[in-house]
């Protein structure tokens, strides 16, 4: 969501030493007061600084602190890579409170387990570590000099904590899949609202196929801090293209209370002439601005119906299929931060590659990796911590009250993001268990109540063999299957099939590691270059012999790769590096020959060359022919354009399995000619040489 809000406070940023952070980090709110860069940082390995009020304006171990910039990933810092506990961050700012104003503080996620205190005053405590939380510090504030103190645990490695360790007493099991990064790897900033502000905004765009029209609700959620009950004033705009929709609005009025948070219900229509669908090539996205009592709230939205039907996925009527990855936020000297500049690093390679549909991982990144998903295209399964919980976990009241407040974290923030098509309620879970169908179900009801839109799945690692009858596994709740299938592809999509025929399946996990080693088989050895340069070599062999397999079979919609990228794990298997090589791209983003592999099977068109002629005069013309596949990845083609020598040229709209023929004047020279085909949003998809005899 973006907000606009008053501006009155302007003056004050300019004490805040945050421009290079700022620069880095994008803020929704975009009258925020970032509280970027240099912090106050101390470990407190012996759980020291509460006791010892770390808190107080003058401690007595002050002069102990370190200077860190925030946002900061503690655990990527080589002072403090090696360490898992509870670590402080203090910050001193210059404020001037102002009557009949709230101030809110906002963390957009740290990791894991925060405590606040503002001016030697406790403010709140969270626990979770992807996912945005706030608190109203307006009582806590003062006139001039204020100091902020943080506390931050990253020890997941308990059983309770989501993500986290499992209690079934195995071996390894206390380590995750992934690095407890910890810190305050998000932004942390202040807003400045009326004393009668809009929280949040859920819009949900629902198009009529048939008719081309549409219907625009709202949930707008206003927090009343006055000191009376109010009925606030409201008025919705929206815009497209940069011109705003007359539209004639129908709201339910309203009365919040003093000290209350009340919903404010608005439904419109759109003609058809005021309908531009969101899709895979041509994500359309309209701007809605909402009014409360003169405070302004403000979030892009995509018009788009997203359905299962006939064993298909259908995004606006239309079936397609499509090729994904697993995104693991982790970098080199970074760790889990995630600066502007390698979201959209990652995002471009990712799309390039062909992953259009997938999850990101087991949790949910920053949201400027969405905003790109709107922008440009692209259809994500977003997931809160449930990774591998046991069924005693999963019946814990404790573990499921820290999951429902997660994903309504996760939910709240993305729900007006088109690019996100569904919702998962977990990963390799224990499914077949009672505990594990309980969990799913339950889990799905509660999300529906926040979200009906969305399609709803998890991903299980059960189905490929085991469960005779449908009724022994989870994915009886599921809208679609999601299976991490890692061999036996055929047999294993066969067996979920017959299992679940009225249900599509997502690849929700497949893959092979870059080098020889084995999950299986605990990484304490080394590796040679041979080993990583055919280990390479059939790793991009794997994803053409399984996209083969796939291609036979038209209940698969999609298949997310285990992953896009290398990263760093505890668990076992990893590497004497510390990385876990399962990547198409390296830690530094460097492309493995299974990313061009993995770009050619996945693109949904196919170029290729059909004859080559010479003229008498010079002329010499190349035909080609360009296909939009029909098995997988699948879907219908406009606006994709051939690049080359300099020019573009529009290959016509294809629907899946058509095919056109596009000839190309070539110098007489020329002994060979490289061709790129691109999406319409600028992204290459795939390319091909032919030699020109």
């Amino acid at each position: 969501m973006n907000f606009s809000k008053n501006r009155w406070w302007l003056t004050l940023a300019i004490c805040f030493c945050f421009l290079q952070a700022f620069a880095q980090y994008s803020i929704r709110q975009q009258d925020a007061i970032p509280l970027h860069g240099e912090w106050s940082f101390a470990l407190d390995p012996a759980n020291m600084g509460i006791p010892g009020k770390w808190y107080l304006e003058k401690p007595a171990q002050n002069g102990r602190f370190d200077k860190v910039t925030v946002p900061h990933c503690f655990s990527a810092d080589k002072k403090y890579e090696f360490y898992t506990g509870t670590v402080w961050y203090r910050k001193s700012f210059n404020w001037k409170p102002a009557s009949a104003k709230r101030i809110i503080l906002h963390f957009d996620a740290a990791y894991y387990k925060t405590e606040v205190w503002l001016n030697e005053k406790k403010v709140g405590s969270h626990e979770g570590g992807y996912t945005p939380f706030s608190f109203d510090v307006t009582d806590f504030l003062k006139d001039g000099n204020n100091l902020l103190a943080v506390s931050v645990n990253n020890d997941t490695w308990q059983p309770g904590s989501i993500p986290g360790s499992k209690d079934d007493n195995e071996v390894n099991n206390p380590f995750m899949g992934w690095m407890n990064y910890g810190g305050l790897i998000r932004p942390v900033y202040l807003t400045v609202e009326p004393e009668v502000y809009s929280e949040n905004i859920k819009i949900e765009a629902l198009p009529d196929l048939e008719k081309g029209t549409a219907t625009l609700k709202t949930q707008l959620r206003i927090r009343n801090a006055s000191a009376k009950a109010i009925s606030p004033k409201t008025g919705i705009s929206v815009n497209f293209d940069q011109k705003e929709i007359p539209l004639k609005w129908r709201t339910k009025a309203a009365t919040i209370q003093s000290g209350q948070t009340g919903i404010i219900e608005s439904e419109t229509s759109l003609t058809a002439a005021q309908v531009k669908l969101w899709n895979l090539d041509d994500p359309n996205l309209y701007h809605l601005k909402a009014f409360a009592n003169g405070d302004t709230i403000a979030s892009n939205f995509g018009i788009r119906k997203v359905e299962i039907k006939n064993v298909q996925l259908l995004l606006n009527g239309k079936p397609l299929k499509l090729a994904g990855g697993n995104r693991v936020v982790d970098y080199p000297k970074l760790g889990s931060l995630e600066p502007d500049w390698l979201i959209e690093k990652d995002f471009k390679l990712m799309k390039e590659a062909g992953m259009e549909f997938h999850r990101l991982t087991h949790y949910t990144p920053s949201e400027h990796f969405y905003d790109l998903a709107d922008k440009y295209g692209m259809l994500i399964i977003s997931e809160a911590g449930n990774w591998q919980l046991t069924p005693r976990q999963m019946d814990s009241d404790t573990i499921r009250k820290n999951f429902r407040q997660q994903f309504r974290e996760m939910a709240e923030r993305d729900w007006n993001h088109p690019s996100i098509i569904a919702y998962s309620v977990g990963n390799e879970y224990m499914s077949l268990h009672e505990a594990g169908k309980r969990w799913t179900k339950d889990m799905i009801a509660y999300a529906r109540e926040l979200d009906a839109s969305r399609l709803y799945t998890f991903a299980t690692m059960f189905l490929n063999s085991l469960p005779k009858n449908p009724q022994d596994e989870a994915s009886q709740y599921v809208d679609f299957v999601s299976t991490n299938t890692y061999g036996n592809h055929a047999k294993a999509l066969d067996h979920i099939h017959a299992l679940y025929p009225e249900k599509p399946i997502l690849i929700s996990e497949w893959g092979v590691r870059a080098d020889n080693g084995s999950d299986d088989q605990p990484g304490l050895r080394t590796f040679s270059e041979h080993d990583f340069g055919q280990a390479e070599v059939n790793q991009a062999k794997h994803v053409s012999d399984i996209a083969g397999e796939i291609r036979k079979r038209p209940y698969v919609i999609g298949a997310s790769w285990w992953t896009y990228n290398d990263y760093q794990s505890r668990y076992h298997g990893t590497n004497p590096n510390g990385y876990r090589p399962w990547g198409i791209v390296r830690p530094d983003r460097t492309l493995r020959p299974a990313y061009y592999t993995y770009q050619k099977e996945m693109s949904p068109v196919v170029i290729e060359k059909t004859r080559y002629t010479t003229g008498d005069q010079g002329e010499h013309e190349l035909t080609l022919k360009v296909t939009a596949r029909s098995d997988f990845p699948s879907y219908a083609l406009s606006g994709y354009t051939l690049q080359t020598m300099g020019k573009t040229i529009r290959i016509p709209d294809l629907s899946p399995g058509e095919s056109k023929e596009i000839s190309i004047p070539v110098r007489g020279f020329e002994k060979a000619i490289t061709i790129e085909v691109f999406k319409p949003t600028g992204f290459k998809t795939t390319e091909a040489t032919f030699e020109l005899k």
